[in-house]
């Protein structure tokens, strides 16, 4: 027994030094645009960000320090290389024109595929503010694959039955059952994989009517699960979290839970919620084997 003792070891230091692992985070950063004020693809009233801000922005990238990144409300890779580095990162988004996309930002030494986007999250592709497709990438590391869709769905449905007969709830409901689908397909593929971004939606409560369908398609786990959000807070305290990070297959067991973070913003000016962004970055640690 003494004699294998030293080679157990060498084994378990052997399969630590094959894992890589990898901060993952989500972070809308709202209405993040080169364009001018005024511009007409913008909201009347909307005042876009000027060069103090991109800096501030950048410096909070660079705090978040995260190997891959899923974005929300960002208008391509030109506005989010004054955000995360271009010389370091490379960036995915949803191949359409809507200002507000999702997408990914990544350290460039890794291995990210971009897959097809899940266009059947847009239900409204012709209006003027559609409700925007998921980013869906590959990111491969030694034998593991890590499936990935960033999102942002419909506003407007955020706790409550999903069967309401509201137009918010009924988008909701559709786009719910849309990435349920998302979900199987990941399921019978084998593959870990994570849904992340901005819901739009409170996932507490036993029975909590979106997130029981996708964990119906399969086991998920909500990393961010029995945590309030301190974004922002006030009095008050935290409040519950409309971003989220789902974790199902392999990718569940990957996640290191107490790694998980919330990179508060040090202005606690509410004035300058819109210059930053009204959500903070959320992000988790995973080794992949």
């Amino acid at each position: 027994m003494r004699r294998l003792l030293p080679l157990l070891l060498l084994l378990g230091w052997t399969s630590v030094a094959h894992a890589t692992e990898i901060k993952l985070a989500t972070w809308n950063i709202a209405w993040l645009t080169l364009r001018q004020t005024g511009d007409p693809d913008l909201p009347r009233g909307l005042v876009t960000r000027g060069p103090a801000d991109f800096t501030r922005l950048a410096d909070y990238a660079r705090r978040l320090d995260a190997d891959i990144v899923a974005l929300q409300e960002v208008d391509g890779a030109e506005a989010a290389g004054r955000v995360f580095d271009p010389r370091q990162y490379r960036f995915h988004f949803t191949d359409e024109r809507d200002i507000q996309r999702p997408g990914f930002a990544w350290r460039g030494n890794l291995r990210v595929t971009p897959n097809p986007d899940l266009v059947e999250l847009d239900l409204r592709p012709q209006a003027r503010f559609s409700l925007r497709r998921g980013a869906d990438v590959t990111l491969e590391a030694g034998r593991s694959r890590l499936r990935l869709l960033s999102v942002h769905l419909n506003a407007g449905c955020r706790e409550g039955a999903l069967d309401r007969p509201t137009s918010e709830c009924e988008s909701l409901a559709r786009q719910s059952a849309i990435l349920a689908e998302w979900i199987r397909a990941r399921r019978q593929e084998g593959v870990g994989f994570v849904i992340l971004g901005d819901f739009n939606r409170r996932m507490e409560g036993a029975g909590e009517a979106m997130l029981a369908e996708l964990n119906a398609a399969a086991p998920l786990t909500r990393a961010n699960e029995g945590v309030s959000n301190p974004c922002w807070t006030d009095a008050r305290g935290g409040r519950p979290f409309i971003s989220h990070l789902l974790l199902g297959g392999p990718a569940r067991q990957w996640a290191d839970r107490s790694s998980l973070r919330v990179l508060v913003y040090g202005e606690r000016d509410v004035s300058l919620r819109d210059r930053i962004s009204d959500h903070c970055p959320v992000s988790l640690r995973l080794r992949l084997p």
